[in-house]
């Protein structure tokens, strides 16, 4: 059975996920490591990564006895592509107000 996706925002809501990401751009760890650095119970932090997996921020391999996380590119793409929308946005505002500038200032 196919687990469903979870929205990638929703994912990145809540700061105990976000640092889970930054601890991973770092280095893959596994579930015990990334616990170490919670105050709260390991399945609590387990909960968050099986969110993050579902999101696909995260795959999870298994090594040995150990269960690694490791960063994966496809979570962030859709977040990427909403920022990107919302840059061009501010860029093609920010460029409107310049030309507007510099019609007022030729004019003085």
């Amino acid at each position: 059975m196919k687990q469903q996706a979870i929205d990638p925002f929703y994912a990145l809501s809540d700061p105990s996920r976000r640092y889970i990401l930054q601890l991973l751009s770092k280095d893959s760890l596994s579930i015990n490591a990334l616990a170490e650095n919670f105050e709260m119970s390991r399945p609590a932090v387990s909960k968050h990564i099986k969110i993050l997996n579902s999101a696909g921020f995260i795959s999870i391999e298994d090594i040995g006895r150990e269960r690694y996380c490791v960063l994966n590119q496809e979570g962030f793409a859709e977040v990427q592509e909403w920022i990107e929308f919302f840059d061009i946005f501010w860029k093609k505002k920010l460029r409107k107000l310049e030309a507007l500038l510099n019609e007022k200032a030729k004019k003085k």
